[in-house]
C-alpha cells in the first residue's frame, strides 16, 4: 500500500467512532447539577452518577453550579468541549427558561438530549387547617372567595410556581401567588396554615404527607402513585389532560460524538433499571425511566411547548 494510501486509512480511522468509543472514558467525567447540593437534581445525580462510575470505569464527579434558574450551570456546559468529559444534570427549569429568560444559550442548539432519567409527579398538597378536603371543593372555595385562597411556590419562574399558575389556567381561577426564596420555607409556611397552597414534588414532600404535616389533595401524575394509593391524579379530580411533573435529564454540548452521546444514554439506561439504584429512587418518589436521545428530545420538545404557553397566557415574568 502507498504511503499516501496508508496515510488516507489512519485519517479515516482517526475520524471513525470505533476508537472514541473504545477509549471513552479514559479519566473522570464531571456532572454540572446548576442546583444547590442537597436539592432534589443533586441528589438523583450522586444515586444515578455513583452506578454510572461503577459500569464506566471512571469516577462520575458531581459538580453544583447553582443560579438564576439553573441558566449559569447550563451556561457552563454549552460552552464546555465537546468531548463527553462534561455533562449537565438538568430538570424541569431547563424547559421553562427560554420563555422566561434571556438565555446566553440555545437550549436545542447548543446541547444533545442524552436520557430523561427520573420523573417525580407533583402533589398538590393543603393546609390541615384548609377548609378543603378535594380538589372539587377547593375549586368551589376559589370561586365563591376569589383571591382568598393562595400558593406558596420556590420563587418566581420556579416549577412550583408555573404548576400553580397552569391550576389557575386549567380551572379559570385567580390563586394569589406567593413567592419564597426556596421550596422549604414555601413547605414550612404551608405546614403552619400561612399559605393555602403548595405543588410539591414527591421527593420534596411526600414526607410531609404522611406524617400529616399537610394534606395531599391530588397528584400530577397520569395515574395514582403506589405511595399515595388513596391520593386521586388532577385527572381524576376533574381537571381533564391536567398533569404535572418534574423531571431530571442528562445533557451533552453540541458536537459530543454520537458514539459517546449512545453510550451514556444506554448507561444511564442500565443504572436506572439496577434494582438498587430503582429501589433507591423510588423510595423518594421518583419514576426511572431511562430512554434513548432521540425519545428524550421529543419529550423535550412538548416540555417546552407546555410550559411556555403557561408562561405566556399567564403573563409569568421573572425579575
Amino acid at each position: 500500500m502507498s504511503q499516501t494510501l496508508l496515510r488516507i486509512a489512519a485519517v479515516l480511522l482517526a475520524l471513525s467512532p470505533v476508537p472514541v468509543l473504545a477509549q471513552y472514558p479514559d479519566r473522570p467525567i464531571k456532572m454540572v447539577v446548576p442546583y444547590a447540593a442537597g436539592g432534589g437534581a443533586d441528589s438523583t445525580a450522586r444515586i444515578v452518577g455513583q452506578q454510572m462510575s461503577q459500569t464506566l470505569g471512571q469516577q462520575i464527579v458531581i459538580e453544583n453550579r447553582p443560579g438564576a434558574g439553573g441558566v449559569i450551570g447550563a451556561d457552563f456546559v454549552a460552552k464546555a468541549p465537546a468531548d463527553g468529559y462534561t455533562l449537565l444534570f438538568d430538570a424541569s427549569a431547563f424547559a421553562a427558561n427560554p420563555t422566561l429568560r434571556k438565555l446566553p444559550f440555545d437550549p436545542k442548539a447548543d446541547f444533545i438530549p442524552v436520557s430523561l432519567v427520573v420523573i417525580a409527579p407533583n402533589i398538590l398538597v393543603a393546609s390541615p387547617k384548609a377548609p378543603y378536603k378535594t380538589v372539587a371543593e377547593l375549586l368551589d372555595y376559589a370561586r365563591k372567595n376569589p383571591e382568598k385562597a393562595s400558593y406558596a411556590s420556590a420563587g418566581a419562574g420556579s416549577a412550583s410556581h408555573l404548576a400553580g399558575e397552569a391550576l389557575n389556567r386549567a380551572a379559570d381561577l385567580n390563586i394569589v401567588h406567593v413567592p419564597y426564596r426556596g421550596g422549604a420555607p414555601a413547605l414550612n409556611d404551608v405546614i403552619g396554615d400561612r399559605v393555602s397552597l403548595y405543588f410539591g414534588n414527591t421527593a420534596s414532600t411526600l414526607g410531609q404527607v404522611t406524617s400529616g404535616s399537610v394534606q395531599a389533595l391530588a397528584i400530577g401524575s397520569p395515574k395514582r402513585s403506589p405511595l399515595l394509593p388513596e391520593v386521586p391524579t388532577l385527572i381524576e379530580s376533574g381537571l381533564k389532560d391536567f398533569e404535572t411533573q418534574e423531571w431530571n435529564g442528562l445533557f451533552a454540548p453540541k458536537g459530543t460524538p454520537p458514539a459517546i452521546v449512545e453510550r451514556l444514554s444506554r448507561e444511564i439506561v442500565a443504572a436506572v433499571a439496577n434494582p438498587e439504584i430503582k429501589a433507591k429512587l423510588e423510595k423518594l418518589g421518583l419514576e426511572p425511566v431511562g430512554n434513548k436521545p432521540d425519545a428524550f428530545a421529543r419529550f423535550l420538545d412538548d416540555e417546552i411547548g407546555r410550559m411556555a404557553a403557561t408562561v405566556k397566557s399567564r403573563n409569568i415574568k421573572v425579575d
